[in-house]
C-alpha cells in the first residue's frame, strides 16, 4: 500500500469491512512506517506568518492545533468514517463526550428532543437533567413502540435519540421505521451504536443521520483507554458539530486514538467471535434463570427485528434473577468472570446495572425502562465459552438456580 492510499476514498470505499478496519485512514510519513505513527504534539510550526494565517482562515491545508487536528487522530477519524459508511467523523475524549457533543451541537433553548427511555444511565441523565437546564424540551418513549415515536412529535421536535440494542434491557428499535419517520418530519436521528459497532450494524444504512459511539467499548476492545466518536455528513460534522467541539474542547488524545486504531484492526474478528460465544453462553443461561434478555435468542420478543438489522447478536446480554440479594450473591460467586461495569472487552465482565451504570437514574426511571433490582448484564469475551459456562454454572448453583 502506498503512503496515502488509506486516505483515498475512491479506493478504500471498495474494500471489504475487515480490510477497511485494518488499512483505512492510514497515512505514512516519509519514514514509511508499517504501524500508524503516534504524533504527541499539542501544536504545529509554520514557515511563515502568511501560512499560519491561511490555515486558520481555512484557505490552506494543514494543521493548527491538536484540539482541532492531529495526524494520529485524523487517521482514526477517517477509518471510523470509512467503516461506518459516513462522509466524516470527529472523535471525542469519551463516549459521553460524543453523546453530549452530538446532541448539544444541534439543540438550542426551545427545541424538543424525543429519546428512547431504555438507555445508558448517563445518556438518560442528558435527557432527564441536562437538556431541561437549557430549556430544551424532552420526551422519553418506549423505543420499541413505533407509534410512540410518531405521537411524540411536536412542531419544535428537532432530534430523535436512541440506542439499539439498548443498555442494559436489550430493547431493539426499528431503525428503518424511526429514521424514515424522522426524515418525513425534518428531524435529525442520532443513534448510539456502541453495543454493535459497524462490524455488526450500520445505522446509516437504515437512514440514520448521525451515529455516536463510546469507542471505549467494542471498538477499542481490551479495556485500555477511553474514546468517543460521532459520524455523519461532512456538512453536519464541519458546520454543526465542529464549531461546538472546537470551542468546548472534548478532543481525543493522540495516544488514545492510536490505541483505538490498533483495536479496530481486530474488531471484525472479535465482534463476531464474541457474538458466537455470547450465543452459546446465552443458550445455557436461558435454561437456568427466571428471565433472559438476549436478542440473539428466539425467545427475545424482537429477535427477528434484531437479526434483520444486525449481522450478529453482539457480545452483551442481560438476565433477571429474583431480587437484588440473589443478583449480588451471584456476582460474588463468580470466579472467572470479572465484576466490572465495562462492556465490549475481550474478557467476560458482569455487573448489576441498578447499582452501577444506572445508579444515577431515578428509581422511577429505572423501573420504567425495566432496569430491575434482580438484573445482571454480562459481556462475553474471547475466553473458551465452555469455561465461562462452567463459571456461571457454579455461580448459579450457589445461589439456588
Amino acid at each position: 500500500m502506498k503512503k496515502t492510499t488509506g486516505l483515498d476514498r475512491s479506493k478504500t470505499r471498495n474494500w471489504h469491512p475487515a480490510t477497511q478496519a485494518v488499512r483505512g485512514g492510514t497515512w505514512r510519513s516519509e519514514h514509511g512506517e508499517t504501524s500508524e505513527a503516534l504524533f504527541l504534539t499539542s501544536g504545529y510550526t509554520y514557515d511563515s506568518a502568511e501560512e499560519v494565517a491561511a490555515r486558520f482562515a481555512g484557505e490552506a491545508p494543514g494543521m493548527t492545533y491538536s484540539r482541532l487536528q492531529n495526524p494520529t487522530v485524523a487517521m482514526l477519524e477517517e477509518r471510523i468514517a470509512l467503516m461506518e459508511g459516513a462522509e466524516a467523523c470527529r472523535t471525542q475524549a469519551t463516549g459521553m463526550a460524543a453523546m453530549t457533543t452530538a446532541l448539544l451541537c444541534q439543540l438550542s433553548a426551545g427545541d424538543h428532543i424525543v429519546a428512547a427511555k431504555a438507555a445508558f444511565g448517563s445518556c438518560r441523565w442528558l435527557i432527564d437533567s441536562l437538556c431541561p437546564r437549557f430549556a430544551i424540551e424532552t420526551t422519553v418513549v418506549d423505543g420499541r413502540d413505533n407509534d410512540a415515536w410518531e405521537k411524540a412529535i411536536k412542531p419544535n421536535t428537532k432530534v430523535f435519540f436512541f440506542e439499539t440494542p439498548a443498555n442494559p434491557t436489550m430493547d431493539i428499535v426499528d431503525m428503518k421505521f424511526v429514521c424514515d419517520l424522522a426524515k418525513a418530519h425534518g428531524i435529525t436521528t442520532v443513534v448510539d451504536n456502541a453495543f454493535a459497532t459497524s462490524a455488526l450494524q450500520r445505522p446509516l444504512d437504515f437512514g440514520a443521520d448521525v451515529v455516536a459511539y463510546s469507542a471505549t467499548k467494542l471498538m477499542e476492545g481490551q479495556g485500555r483507554v477511553l474514546a468517543g466518536a460521532v459520524c455523519g455528513t461532512e456538512k453536519f460534522i464541519n458546520d454543526v458539530l465542529l464549531p461546538f467541539q472546537r470551542n468546548t474542547g472534548p478532543n481525543l488524545s493522540p495516544f488514545n486514538a492510536w490505541v483505538v486504531l490498533k483495536g479496530l484492526e481486530t474488531l471484525d474478528l472479535r465482534a463476531h467471535r464474541q457474538s458466537e460465544n455470547a450465543l452459546k453462553v446465552g443458550k445455557f443461561v436461558e435454561g437456568r434463570v427466571p428471565r433472559m434478555l438476549h436478542p440473539g435468542l428466539a425467545s427475545h420478543p424482537q429477535h427477528n427485528l434484531a437479526m434483520s438489522q444486525m449481522d450478529a447478536c453482539g457480545p452483551i446480554f442481560s438476565f433477571i434473577l429474583e431480587d437484588r440479594a440473589q443478583a449480588m450473591a451471584m456476582l460474588n460467586a463468580l470466579e472467572l468472570v470479572d465484576i466490572s461495569n465495562n462492556i465490549g472487552d475481550a474478557v467476560s465482565l458482569c455487573c448489576h446495572p441498578a447499582s452501577t451504570t444506572h445508579y444515577g437514574v431515578s428509581a422511577e426511571a429505572r423501573a420504567d425502562m425495566g432496569v430491575v433490582e434482580g438484573m445482571l448484564r454480562i459481556n462475553i469475551g474471547l475466553e473458551d465459552p465452555r469455561d465461562v459456562i462452567a463459571d456461571l454454572d457454579q455461580a448459579l448453583t450457589r445461589v439456588g438456580l
